[in-house]
C-alpha cells in the first residue's frame, strides 16, 4: 500500500486541507491518506476542550472519500503529539510498501530541524511539501542534511484555520471554506465564538 499521513491541528479542518489530500491521491498516486489530528500539538498553544471537536470535524470532513481514513493514535496516547513516535507506531499497525510519506506545508517544513528526534524522523519518512503558487522556496540545505522530500503544487486556496476562526468571531459566514458538515458542527457546538 502506498501510504501517506496528513497530521495537523485541523482547528478547524478546511477545504484546502481536503484539496491537498485529494491531490496526493489523484496526482501523486497514494492509496491511502491517514488524517491524524494532533492531540497536543508540541509547537502550538492548545485548548484541551477542543481536542474532541477537532477530531470529530476531521471525521465529518473526510467521511465520503474511500481513500481517506482518520486515526486516533495520538488521542489514545493523550500526550504531546510527536510525529516520530506516531510514525513508529504506524509502521507496526499497517502494511507499508516502502516509507511513510508525510504531507506538510512550507512553513512547517522550514522548522523541521526543530522537531522531536528529527535525525531519526528523517530516516523513516519522506516529506510531501505543498508550496503555494509563485512561492519561491529553496530547501537544498535540508536535502544535503538527509531529508527526503518532493514538492507538490496545486492551485492556491486563500483559506486558513486562523482566517476561519476570525470570521466566526466577527459573525461572518464560513460557507465554502469548510464542508457543510463541518460548518454545521461548528455552529451547532458554538465553536470559536470567543477565539
Amino acid at each position: 500500500m502506498k501510504f501517506c499521513i496528513f497530521s495537523g491541528t485541523f482547528n478547524p479542518i478546511h477545504n484546502a486541507h481536503i484539496k491537498m489530500a485529494e491531490y496526493a491521491v489523484s496526482d501523486l498516486g497514494f492509496d491511502k491518506i491517514i488524517f491524524i489530528p494532533a492531540y497536543k500539538p508540541p509547537h502550538k498553544n492548545y485548548d484541551i476542550s477542543m481536542c474532541i471537536h477537532r477530531f470529530n470535524m476531521v471525521k465529518l470532513a473526510i467521511k465520503d472519500n474511500t481513500h481517506f481514513e482518520i486515526s486516533d493514535i495520538e488521542y489514545k496516547n493523550e500526550c504531546k503529539s510527536y510525529t516520530y513516535l506516531t510514525v513508529r507506531e504506524l509502521y507496526k499497525q499497517y502494511e507499508i510498501d516502502s516509507k511513510i510519506n508525510f504531507i506538510l506545508g512550507t512553513d512547517a517544513f522550514k522548522k523541521i530541524e526543530s522537531w522531536y528526534k528529527t535525525q531519526k524522523l528523517k530516516k523513516v519518512i519522506d516529506f510531501i511539501v505543498f508550496i503555494r503558487e509563485n512561492e519561491n522556496v529553496n530547501f537544498d540545505y535540508l536535502k544535503k542534511k538527509g531529508y527526503n522530500f518532493k514538492f507538490a503544487q496545486m492551485p492556491f486556496m486563500d483559506v486558513s484555520s486562523t482566517y476561519i476562526r476570525e470570521k466566526i468571531v466577527q459573525g461572518k459566514k464560513i460557507t465554502g471554506l469548510v464542508t457543510k458538515e463541518v460548518e454545521d458542527y461548528i455552529y451547532r457546538n458554538g465553536l470559536y465564538k470567543n477565539t
